[in-house]
Formats: structure tokens, C-alpha cells, sequence
């Protein structure tokens, strides 16, 4: 791969730019993004550099995104009381239990694929 280089003042600065696609980053993409920004400078910059780093994003959105919905899945499966006769009979205690399952599938997915 072949860089150009620009000479602001002293310093020869490469000539950087992102492709930019039509696709939206989920909630998840945008987290992954801070982390490597803040915490993985190095894989940050190698990404940028290499073009990849939008393509990175987006699988690690949709991976994240489609783990939360098999995990909030499972958790209500294993509950067993969160269904359709609890919504309607105390809605309240059907969105708490709901709540507690994003919550969890949440925070395991954090923190086994957003935050590595």
C-alpha cells in the first residue's frame, strides 16, 4: 500500500481518508469505536490505515447485536414466566423482567465482544 504525504509546516502528514459507506453503525459499532479510540490506539490506527476499520465495525455490531437477542431470548425461555399472560395481567412486572434480561445479555456481550 502506497501513502502520500502532505507538508504541513515541518512534519510530512499521510494522506488518510475513510471510505464512506451508506450503512448506520448500531449502538454497538459506536462503543466498539470509543474502546479502540481510548483503549487500542495501536489496532485503531492499523484498521484506519488499512481501510478496514468501517467493515470492523459493522461485523462487530451485528455480531454484538445478534448475540443480545439469542441471549434475551434464552434468559426468557429459562425464566418461563415472562410471556404473553404476564404482559397482560401486570404489564409492569413483564417490562421489569424484560429489562433485566437486556440488561444481562447486555453486559455479557460487552464484555465478550465489544470490550477484547
Amino acid at each position: 500500500m502506497k501513502l502520500n504525504y502532505t507538508k504541513v509546516g515541518d512534519y510530512l502528514l499521510p494522506n488518510i481518508t475513510v471510505k464512506n459507506e451508506n450503512k448506520e453503525l448500531n449502538k454497538y459499532g459506536y462503543l466498539r469505536l470509543n474502546y479502540l479510540k481510548k483503549n487500542k490506539k495501536y489496532l485503531y490506527q492499523e484498521l484506519l490505515m488499512k481501510e478496514k476499520l468501517n467493515e470492523h465495525l459493522f461485523s462487530v455490531g451485528i455480531e454484538a447485536e445478534e448475540k443480545v437477542n439469542f441471549i434475551i431470548q434464552q434468559l426468557v425461555e429459562f425464566d418461563g414466566t415472562i410471556n404473553e399472560k404476564l404482559k397482560s395481567k401486570n404489564e409492569m412486572l413483564w417490562v421489569q423482567k424484560m429489562n433485566t434480561c437486556k440488561n444481562i445479555a447486555e453486559e455479557i456481550v460487552l464484555n465478550e465482544i465489544v470490550y477484547v
